[in-house]
């Protein structure tokens, strides 16, 4: 099941972003405590990323200002903050607010495109576009449900990106978030403690990384937004009924 979910959970992310869902699903449902489950998904999710990431490496479009070396930089030191606060703070506050972080990321995954022209924000500075990409990366760092659909729909409203050709930037920004969070979570975290969990996913994410990629320049995009958005709802009142009950 796990590496199926990895699997799922790999060609999500690398068409439109909602993978974690999935594999976070799966973990927490195999019995995982909800904190290594989150943590174990970042890290299972990386290589999937990053695989991605090279089949996009020829068709990334950066944003005008500030630079893509920039922009990675903040995700960087974004995701790493966000591992380091889901680690310090209470395992029971991350639980408590699973619920309601998947809800938001929903929320985001239906009405980004909405949301986004209406906050049209008109072209605030360098600065500023680096502030905001450093506190999305923190998030990612933490939780990263639709992280990456929130950094295009943040870059769609402050930039002159174009939507259509901003997925594999956003590819590569989730990538840099993940990749410091990751390392952070393979020595402080228990990932390790679970190695069959782990590998299971992170080879599921690694196939279905690659072909998502490849796949997504032949599927409609409103199927997989469907799809996406699909998952993300089952996901978000599971993890409710879950809480609750």
């Amino acid at each position: 099941m796990i590496l199926l979910a990895g699997v799922a959970a790999g060609a999500l992310n690398a068409v439109g972003g909602g993978g974690s869902f999935v594999a976070l699903s799966a973990l927490v449902a195999g019995g995982m405590a909800p904190v290594t489950a989150n943590a174990t998904t970042t890290v299972a999710l990386l290589p999937g990323n990053a695989t991605s990431a090279w089949v996009y490496r020829r068709e990334v479009e950066g944003l005008a200002q500030p630079s893509t070396t920039a922009v990675t930089t903040a995700s960087v030191l974004g995701g790493a903050i966000g591992a380091g606060l889901l680690l310090l703070l209470p395992s029971a506050s991350f639980e408590a607010a699973m619920p309601w972080l998947l809800a938001f990321a929903t929320v985001v995954l239906a009405f980004g495109k909405r949301l986004t022209a209406a906050l049209r924000l008109g072209r605030p500075g360098p600065v500023a576009i680096l502030a905001g990409q450093f506190l999305l990366s923190i998030y990612g760092g933490y939780f990263g449900g639709a992280v990456g659909l929130m950094m295009l729909a943040f870059w769609t409203a402050t930039t002159s990106l174009d939507p259509a050709r901003g997925n594999p930037l956003r590819v590569i920004q989730v990538a840099a978030v993940y990749l410091t969070a990751a390392v952070i979570f393979l020595f402080a975290a228990d990932v390790l403690q679970q190695p069959l969990e782990l590998t299971a996913l992170l080879a599921g994410a690694v196939v279905g990384g690659y072909a998502g990629a490849h796949l997504v320049r032949r599927i409609p995009a409103k199927l997989l937004r469907t799809l996406v958005l699909t998952t993300a709802v089952a996901m978000t009142v599971l993890f409710f009924v879950r809480a609750f009950r």
